[in-house]
């Protein structure tokens, strides 16, 4: 990685990784949420064969998992997988599929991390969709990071809502459809809410909480 990679965001950085030096071992996680489909069509146009990670914990709003089909036409992505919690784990620690409302981190831990931690093994670059304006320990978030013994890209760490904004008119992609019901960020449906706070798109993730991240960006995978 050159010193110079560092100056790059959105696009160039992408190019930089996805079609140069590290072409056949990186991949993107997408929750295929609210601000998703932006990221995705800039990898989709560098190379719709990469590798898309989703964490299908079983608690998705149905119309999430719609948009994934939506926009896997869309944008050609040829490579989507679709990771689920060990169903021998799920049934020893969440028989009843509740262990959200009790404890949300370890519902996290096992619909999230332990699934993510097993295929990012194959990887030696992992990117991210996470941004400077959501707040939170996210405000000081790097393009580029090293992390667990591989880097992690954040290509879109310094836009603003606003210029994401833009880049969904400008690239013709489609919303997600709960955007339009007043959910500003998405996460499973048992933990989200919708949400006008403004300055705050997360605050509608664990309403009620004190807890702002799944877990997946703030330990080790």
């Amino acid at each position: 990685m050159s010193i110079q990679a560092h100056s790059l965001e959105g696009e160039e950085l992408l190019t930089a990784f996805l079609a140069k030096e590290y072409a056949g071992r990186i991949a993107v996680s997408s929750s295929f949420g609210a601000e998703s489909a932006v990221l995705l069509d800039m990898v989709a146009r560098i190379d719709p064969h990469t590798p898309v990670i989703f964490l299908d914990t079983g608690k998705h709003f149905p119309e999430t998992l719609e948009y994934v089909a939506l926009l896997q036409q869309r944008l050609g992505l040829s490579d989507i997988r679709m990771l689920r919690p060990d169903v021998l784990d799920v049934s020893k620690v969440d028989p009843e599929g509740m262990l959200y409302a009790s404890d949300p981190d370890a519902c996290c831990a096992l619909r999230k991390t332990a699934p993510l931690s097993t295929v990012l093994e194959e990887f030696d670059v992992w990117i991210t969709g996470r941004k400077r304006f959501h707040g939170g320990k996210r405000e000081a978030l790097a393009t580029i990071e090293e992390v667990d013994g591989r880097l992690k890209l954040n290509p879109l760490a310094g836009w603003s809502e606003e210029q994401i904004d833009e880049a969904f008119d400008q690239r013709g992609l489609p919303r997600h459809p709960l955007v339009f019901e007043g959910y500003q960020s998405l996460g499973c449906a048992p933990c989200t809410r919708k949400s006008s706070c403004p300055g705050n798109v997360r605050a509608g993730r664990w309403a009620g909480t004190d807890k702002t991240e799944c877990g997946i960006h703030t330990q080790s995978i």
